[in-house]
């Protein structure tokens, strides 16, 4: 999941502003509503990148499918990407030290 977040923060903090100009943006209330209600989909984690924007990770346990968002300053959310087999997990970081 680290991997995930840090290429969605990575796509983020590379075009906050542009991401605003997609064909996929709404009100973010309407766009959080329909994820839950047509994919069952929660929002599982989040990120704030550059110019007040914010990444969002949203998941079904149920079904596998995960959709990453972008919501401007202005309210206006974007779907980033989508995709199956979500997995939540944490990896701790290897002891001080090791040498990978």
């Amino acid at each position: 999941m680290k991997t995930m977040i840090a290429a969605a923060l990575a796509v983020l903090l590379a075009c906050p502003v542009g991401a605003q100009n997609l064909r996929h943006c709404a009100d973010r209330d309407l766009v959080v509503e329909r994820l839950a209600q047509k994919y069952g989909e929660t929002r599982q984690a989040l990120g704030l990148g550059g110019q007040g924007a914010m990444m969002e990770i949203f998941a079904s346990e149920a079904s596998g499918s995960w959709t990453i968002t972008i919501t401007t300053p202005n309210g206006s959310t974007c779907l980033m990407a989508t995709g199956q087999n979500y997995e939540a997990f944490s990896e701790p970081l290897p002891p001080a030290g090791d040498d990978l």
